[in-house]
């Protein structure tokens, strides 16, 4: 058969010998998957190499043959990069539409040998976790950079403190490192999560699953594996060919990905406003308005924030679409990867631009100091020093709430407090007390691990940096 050459409907599809007819406009229509399986069509001609060594090796397959079919599949490959050769609207889905090009290149008497032992089902449910393994290496670099960039913001402004919040409320002083580091450190999880899913995935390739049943060519699944850049093959043809646990854990970790930059990026918003004023945006990563000229929107950060949603509700849709599968492979399946694409596409062209905004972002380190211990933000630092005196910290707590009571109706704040306040609210506050009323005394003061003093911000850079690197 002449290279290229066009084929009837019929000899393009990978069934239909029980058929008397062909399938109707709107079954073809409603089948068909190559505007978004076409994306795998590498990850299927290295399946088929692979698949066409074991055909070899179980004397399927003549050496001869095999450097045939070998060239073909070469060839094909060179025309999908190209874009010379693509799907057709008669092409099912992508394991269809190149075995019509191997078919076109190598004949059809040894293009036809090639499915000889293996079906679409173990095919797709091998090349999908190939695919996904790629681009979870892709993913897990783009997070470990934007990591980094937080990491070097929380480097470049140690010692510099700010008011720490719960419910949005001014609680205790904190480093700025110590914040920025508390978005880091999810990250690097993220990174770990990404790390131990592709462990897992590596250890089952299932190739030679069949349909569901395996082969009974006498062919290699470790081999396969092994060629693949597995390190195991399934045990289990039936769960080889239809599990999508892999699936839904990689949209897990995405969907994580995305929750963990939206917390941040809730954050800038909040710092970037006028009433905040924690952080000025580069005007690189920030958009004006087309009607109000003073303004400068951090769009990448409500971007951040709203695509997060999008990333769980990929997650949810495609567990509801596992949930109520019976053994061994689905229709139902087909739906398992525009979700994840999608997910894909979302964090690699969002992780890059969250993190220029944040390597660029300047700090207000003057506001941040100065607000970081109003709001009585120190009144926990005098409870615990009354504990330190050996006062009980249910005594200790009502005397520090009585200091924050008498500034508020006075409208001063606790370092304005003189002793003879201090010994009027209770006998306990010797003039000792002051020592903790400076941001700096409470911030050393937590020196514990995991705390905010700046030793320990210190030694917190050097952790994450080694696990970073």
């Amino acid at each position: 058969m002449p290279e290229h050459e066009q084929q009837s409907e019929e000899s393009t599809r990978l069934w239909g010998g029980r058929f008397a007819s062909g399938p109707s406009s709107e079954l073809t229509e409603l089948s068909r998957s190559t505007h978004f399986d076409w994306r795998l069509a590498p990850y299927d001609l290295a399946g088929s190499r692979a698949h066409a060594r074991v055909l070899h090796g179980a004397g399927l397959l003549s050496e001869d043959d095999l450097d045939d079919m070998l060239s073909a599949l070469d060839r094909l490959e060179a025309d999908v990069r190209s874009g010379s050769f693509a799907p057709q609207p008669d092409d099912e889905d992508v394991h269809t539409a190149l075995e019509r090009g191997l078919m076109e290149r190598a004949g059809a008497e040894l293009g036809g040998r090639l499915r000889a032992g293996r079906s679409r089902n173990d095919q797709v449910a091998t090349l999908f976790r190939a695919f996904l393994r790629d681009h979870g290496r892709q993913i897990a670099q783009l997070v470990r950079e934007l990591a980094l960039a937080i990491t070097s913001q929380a480097e470049n402004h140690l010692g510099v403190a700010m008011p720490g919040r719960t419910h949005l409320q001014h609680a205790q002083p904190v480093l700025l490192s110590h914040h920025l580091l508390a978005h880091a450190w999810p990250l690097v999880r993220d990174l770990d999560r990404l790390a131990q899913w592709d462990e897992r995935v590596a250890e089952e390739s299932p190739y030679g699953s069949g349909a569901l049943a395996g082969s009974s060519l006498g062919l290699d699944p470790e081999a396969i594996a092994r060629d693949l850049g597995f390190t195991g093959s399934a045990p289990n043809s039936i769960d080889g060919t239809a599990a999508r646990d892999f699936v839904a854990e990689f949209a897990y970790i995405a969907a994580q990905i995305g929750i963990d930059v939206s917390r941040l990026a809730e954050e800038i918003i909040i710092w970037n406003t006028k009433e905040f004023g924690f952080v000025t945006l580069d005007d690189g990563y920030s958009t004006g308005s087309s009607i109000m000229p003073q303004k400068k929107n951090p769009d990448i950060a409500e971007l951040a924030r709203g695509k997060s949603g999008r990333l769980v509700g990929n997650l949810t849709g495609l567990l509801a679409t596992l949930k109520a599968l019976p053994l061994a492979y689905n229709r139902d399946l087909q739906e398992d990867k525009e979700p994840v694409f999608d997910s894909i596409d979302t964090l690699e062209v969002l992780l890059p631009a969250f993190t220029g905004m944040i390597a660029t972002l300047r700090f207000d380190t003057a506001r941040l100091a100065e607000l970081a211990p109003q709001g009585f933000a120190l009144a926990t630092d005098i409870a615990e020093w009354l504990v330190r005196e050996g006062v009980p910290f249910r005594e200790a707590h009502e005397i520090s709430g009585a200091c924050v009571q008498v500034c508020e109706q006075r409208g001063i704040e606790l370092w304005d407090l003189t002793d003879e306040d201090f010994a009027d609210i209770s006998p306990r506050l010797g003039p000792g007390v002051r020592r903790v009323l400076s941001v700096e005394g409470s911030l050393a003061s937590r020196d514990a691990r995991g705390g905010t003093a700046p030793s320990r911000v210190t030694d917190q850079l050097s952790e994450i940096r080694g696990r970073l690197a």
